[in-house]
């Protein structure tokens, strides 16, 4: 952790999903890694007493199952596409970044919503849909400089004028992006956003259950294509594939808190409905770069 001048800029290297997710408390999140490699990541963090800036950055691909703090209000840039994300507390969402993923968020907590008179209600229909602007890259990379410099002690800068000139900015690129929204793109989305909602609230509330595709598509409340719709928009890939990492997500947990004398790799295997354990070992080397194992005597 790095600690410099009085806006207290932090910074924090992971080494595991768990950690990414220790690193930022306040949310309601759940990561699960959706690539092959040894996950490494980071977030920087400034506190600016009612407003917060983060910065995340992950080099394998990632399933982020998340709220927003109660009360918040979430600008949210995306720098792989330079699209702006609106989050509130009720924006619970399922889906998956790409590898070596960034992102800057800028978040306003309640007290700083409330004494500033923002009115969330206004907002609906923009939340979680991908809000495209011309200066969403610049101010990105902006706010990305600045926590540069706040954390090598350059140029000192004052903590009521910053706070001021975030609000300005997201509110500016809110309202520009606004007018470049295809609004019949942003109702398909927004029925897919809730079919995904119903699934991250299973995953988040159930998960040590295994599901097969047909009770996954019970659990969404839409017919399977529709289902597979919404997973292609959301996280790339199909339903079954999904299943299939979130049980190699389960069993790696399972084997990283088990001792050998406690479990064996071919219980955890069966736990998580893999009967092959050859296929088992493959599968879980080819995510997690080790055997089960070697996980299990770590």
């Amino acid at each position: 952790m790095t600690t410099c001048n009085p806006l207290q800029v932090q910074a924090f290297n992971t080494a595991d999903v768990a950690e990414q997710v220790r690193a930022t408390p306040g949310w309601i999140q759940h990561y699960q890694q959706m690539s092959p490699g040894h996950f490494a990541g980071q977030i920087r963090y400034l506190d600016l007493q009612g407003v917060e800036v983060y910065e995340e950055q992950m080099n394998t691909r990632v399933e982020q199952n998340f709220s927003a703090p109660s009360g918040a209000l979430a600008f949210c840039f995306d720098r792989s596409d330079n699209a702006l994300y609106l989050l509130n507390e009720e924006s619970r969402n399922i889906w998956i970044t790409p590898e070596n993923y960034r992102e800057i968020a800028v978040v306003f907590g309640a007290d700083f919503v409330r004494d500033h008179g923002l009115d969330v209600a206004k907002l609906e229909g923009l939340f979680m849909a991908p809000l495209n602007c011309g200066q969403n890259a610049l101010f990105s990379g902006w706010l990305s400089s600045i926590l540069t410099k706040l954390s090598q002690a350059i140029d000192p800068l004052d903590k009521s004028c910053l706070t001021q000139q975030l609000l300005e900015d997201c509110l500016f690129i809110l309202d520009n992006a606004q007018t470049t929204l295809d609004r019949g793109g942003l109702l398909r989305r927004n029925d897919e956003r809730k079919i995904m909602q119903r699934v991250g609230e299973w995953a988040a509330d159930s998960s040590e259950d295994t599901v097969n595709l047909l009770e996954l598509s019970h659990v969404a409340g839409v017919p399977l294509r529709q289902l597979q719709q919404a997973f292609k928009a959301y996280t790339g890939m199909t339903p079954s594939h999904w299943l299939r990492l979130r049980r190699l997500n389960s069993a790696h947990r399972e084997l990283l808190r088990r001792r050998p004398t406690q479990t064996t790799v071919a219980e955890v295997a069966m736990r998580w409905s893999f009967w092959h354990l050859g296929r088992f070992s493959s599968s879980y080397r080819a995510l997690f770069k080790e055997l089960p194992s070697e996980t299990l005597r770590r």
